[in-house]
């Protein structure tokens, strides 16, 4: 068997940034990882359909700054910034420290791995047949100029009767071994009725 090396770990520290900055001593150290994941997880059920590409922590003495990046701000954000306020009232019962929430904009969703990987799960939840779905978004990532991305679907394809399998589609080039290539990951992993797909997308920038 190979050892796999996750793409953005592998580039984390030398071509991409840490996704949560903080330094803590042992005593506090895994009280802020596992804060870290409630804390990650929170958005991940509350924004669901505000497209959340990705979600960074910095922690200083006694605040927590969190900076969402979304596709559709304004689900987010609310009228008057009701939607953030609601947000922050609800993650105080997980976080002790004060805590700041600022939403950034994801322009150009169909070329971030992550968002790709939401929208092919959301389309085979929907009944959309995968490789429909998948040819779509590599089309809409081809138009925007990335200069290659690779998609890969594993699991019951074909409906609780048929094998399990593992299918890959490609466009252009993906570097995974040269650490300066700024490659996107993401992956997801859909529920269906008749059992569970992996969806793991790559996207080369450049």
């Amino acid at each position: 068997m190979g050892n796999k090396v996750k793409t953005t770990g592998f580039r984390t520290g030398i071509s991409r940034d840490w996704k949560s900055k903080w330094f803590a001593g042992k005593s506090e150290y895994g009280t802020n990882v596992i804060e870290d994941i409630k804390i990650r997880e929170f958005f991940e059920n509350r924004l669901s359909n505000a497209g959340l590409e990705e979600v960074l922590i910095e922690r200083s003495i006694n605040s927590v700054t969190i900076t969402l990046k979304v596709s559709r701000p304004g689900v987010v954000i609310g009228r008057g910034g009701a939607g953030v306020k609601l947000l922050n009232d609800d993650l105080a019962k997980i976080v002790k420290s004060k805590i700041s929430i600022t939403v950034e904009e994801v322009r150009d969703a169909e070329s971030s791995a992550v968002l790709i990987a939401k929208s092919i799960s959301s389309q085979i939840k929907h009944r959309v047949h995968y490789r429909r779905a998948v040819l779509s978004s590599l089309q809409k990532a081809e138009d925007l100029g990335v200069k290659g991305i690779r998609i890969m679907v594993s699991g019951v394809l074909s409906g609780g009767n048929s094998i399990s399998r593992r299918e890959p589609y490609m466009r252009g080039s993906i570097p995974q071994t040269t650490i300066k290539a700024n490659i996107d990951y993401g992956e997801v992993a859909t529920v269906t009725s008749y059992g569970v797909i992996g969806i793991k997308v790559w996207v080369y920038k450049g």
